[in-house]
């Protein structure tokens, strides 16, 4: 048998190779196919950016121009590889001193896109867009005062926030001029949860701007808070007193022919909170408001004397009011023809005549003001209840709000010292409490 040498066949032979090369290839793309996955993100780090402070801009500060287009990220790699990146894996950074130049406005700063994820490399990543738009500006320091806010947290039933106060209670913030002077507020967030005991919370800070909006990411990377201060808040809750009364008086003289009755106010009685202190002290004036005569005069008035009080000021130390009470009480002295007085008759007890078929009356107050006079009689005989006999007449009325006449019959010996009237509403209801008719 003749004998091959290794020379023989030789282009068989280096084809068979690149077959198998080729076959090779084929099988590993298809196991593990080299492609492209498409990431995006927002936020790009400035960093560097102290080059820009002490560089001939010095005074000067920067921050990303608004409204830019997210940067997308392109990274091309093996199927196996590609399965392992995750967005957290990517990073991007500007590096200020790699600007081209600081003379431009805005600054180009290059981008560099970094993957943690083993097997992806800087050539194997793409960034759109390749620069981040820099905006310089002048450096300008303010001091702002921090704002507690506790959202919509509440204290525990029967506790009302007594002070919120912030630790530092100002900050001072370093940034662009632009950035600074777009500065609102200084917000430090606390959760109230429920809470009935005086606490200590640390808060962060929150920056508003003038259209109540929180500063983006980026716009708060621009900016640098003296010290980074960390803020504790403190939480002093008080205790909830309901019921606490309104006390009342006036000064001077009614016109000649008059005295003054009854002196009332509304509301009679306030909700307030305070310290375990301001509540001894409220207490200890047996729970009373008083507002000083002198507020109210009735020198030479012929007529009911109505004024409005603020009693913010007149509460004790470490009391306030609550949250749901107003600051301003009503307080009405009636001025009443010499001989005469002044009486309640409860609505119930009116009679409704001519009431509309199928409709219900209801009577918007529990009480009317009946003013009576005797020139013989004792007014201390008359009984409201047994001797003052009131009804309104409803002939033809229909479904609606109205002031009505009050007729009112009297004991022989007594008269009325003027018209009475009260305000009813008919409805296709049922009413809803003992007013009602």
């Amino acid at each position: 048998m003749k004998k091959r040498k290794i020379t023989d066949n030789i282009p068989l032979k280096i084809m068979s190779v690149a077959v198998a090369v080729v076959v090779w290839l084929i099988v590993v793309n298809i196991d593990n196919p080299i492609g492209t996955n498409y990431y995006t993100i927002n936020d790009v780090e400035l960093t560097n950016k102290e080059y820009v402070e002490s560089s001939d801009t010095i005074g000067k500060m920067c921050m990303p121009e608004q409204n830019q287009d997210n940067v997308k990220i392109a990274i091309t790699a093996t199927k196996k590889v590609r399965d392992k990146i995750k967005i957290t894996d990517i990073s991007a950074t500007a590096d200020l001193q790699q600007a081209v130049s600081l003379d431009t406005n805005p600054v180009m700063v290059p981008i560099t896109v970094n993957c943690s994820t083993p097997g992806v490399s800087a050539n194997d990543i793409k960034v759109t867009p390749q620069n981040l738009s820099v905006n310089l500006d002048e450096k300008e320091t303010q001091e702002f005062v921090v704002n507690v806010s506790r959202g919509d947290t509440k204290p525990g039933k029967d506790y009302e926030v007594g002070s919120l106060t912030a630790n530092p209670e100002k900050v001072r913030i370093t940034g662009p001029k632009t950035l600074i002077n777009k500065i609102d507020k200084v917000n430090a967030a606390i959760d109230l949860d429920g809470n009935t005991q005086d606490f200590t919370q640390d808060a962060n800070l929150t920056i508003i701007d003038k259209n109540q909006e929180v500063l983006s990411d980026s716009e708060m990377n621009s900016l640098r808070i003296e010290n980074n201060p960390k803020v504790v808040v403190t939480a002093k809750l008080w205790k909830i007193r309901q019921g606490v009364g309104i006390s009342a008086g006036y000064v001077g003289t009614p016109a000649e022919g008059y005295q003054a009755g009854i002196v009332k106010t509304v509301p009679d009685t306030i909700s307030v909170a305070g310290s375990i202190e301001g509540l001894e002290s409220l207490a200890a004036n047996d729970n009373v408001i008083t507002i000083p005569s002198d507020s109210i005069d009735i020198s030479g008035e012929s007529k009911d004397v109505e004024k409005k009080i603020n009693i913010k000021n007149l509460l004790p130390d470490n009391v306030k009011l609550t949250s749901d009470s107003s600051e301003d009480v009503w307080v009405t002295v009636s001025i009443l023809p010499e001989g005469s007085r002044e009486f309640d008759v409860p609505t119930k007890n009116i009679e409704v005549r001519n009431k509309p078929d199928d409709l219900q009356v209801t009577f918007v107050t529990a009480q009317i003001a009946v003013r009576i006079k005797s020139d013989t009689e004792d007014m201390d005989d008359l009984d409201s209840e047994r001797d003052i006999k009131a009804s309104i007449d409803l002939d033809g009325k229909k479904e609606g709000d109205y002031e009505v006449p009050v007729k009112i019959v009297l004991p022989d010996g007594y008269e009325t010292v003027e018209d009475v009237t009260t305000e009813v509403v008919i409805s296709s209801g049922t009413a809803a409490d003992d007013s009602s008719k």
